[in-house]
């Protein structure tokens, strides 16, 4: 599998860069029916959620009234935009600008954590699943929505042949395998849908005392 061929500050500088934009590049997978995965996976929101890597929140109209919303985000930019879309949608939502993978939030903070097609952007995607496992509670979910390595062999084999291109250009990695990440994180999968010949993965997961207990130990060393 391809690194990121983008710095994490390349990649922070592109997305304030196109961040008018990206609602309307957000028109493809919508086009692939990524509203309804949206919403039949983050009606599973509850209490306290936090969004990691909320972009221009997307998500927004898909959780529960009664959620209290935390969205992060490393772009400026792109939370200017979702806070427009939250107080046009009447929600009052907390919007900070904070990186996923080093997040500011004590242990247990958060019933739900929630990401959203950006595990393939991360520079160091373990550690941001481990870092939302930190802080979610214990007998909380983290919902994920990714795109990833295609379970069909010959679209795959498409995606890796493009994958070093696309990754300079856009620091996306398209074809990292999802489910693997999740494995190398500790965490424990409850639910996984699939759709677009397994591009695009729905997953609920859980936090589990290792994945934490990882996370603490890097942390204190």
């Amino acid at each position: 599998m391809p690194l990121n061929k983008l710095s994490k500050e390349e990649i922070t500088q592109s997305y304030n860069k196109y961040a008018r934009w990206y609602d309307i590049l957000e028109k493809i997978p919508e086009f692939l029916g990524i509203n309804r995965i949206r919403k039949n996976l983050f009606r599973k929101a509850s209490r306290d959620v936090l969004e990691v890597a909320a972009g221009t929140g997307n998500n927004l109209r898909h959780y529960p009234k009664d959620c209290k919303i935390t969205l992060i985000d490393l772009s400026r930019a792109m939370l200017k935009i979702a806070s427009r879309k939250a107080r046009r949608q009447r929600l009052e939502v907390s919007i900070q600008e904070m990186d996923a993978e080093s997040l500011e939030f004590p242990d247990d903070a958060f019933d739900t954590v929630v990401d959203s097609l950006s595990l393939c952007t991360l520079t160091q995607p373990v550690q941001a699943l481990r870092e939302m496992a930190r802080v979610c509670k214990p007998n909380g979910r983290i919902l994920l929505l990714e795109h990833g390595r295609s379970s069909n062999e010959r679209l795959a084999r498409w995606q890796d042949r493009k994958a070093d291109k696309h990754a300079k250009r856009f620091g996306c990695n398209w074809n990292r395998n999802i489910l693997g990440l999740v494995g190398e994180a500790n965490l424990e999968v409850v639910s996984i849908k699939q759709y677009c010949f397994g591009v695009f993965q729905a997953i609920e997961v859980q936090p589990t005392n290792m994945s934490i207990e990882i996370l603490r130990q890097q942390m204190s060393g």
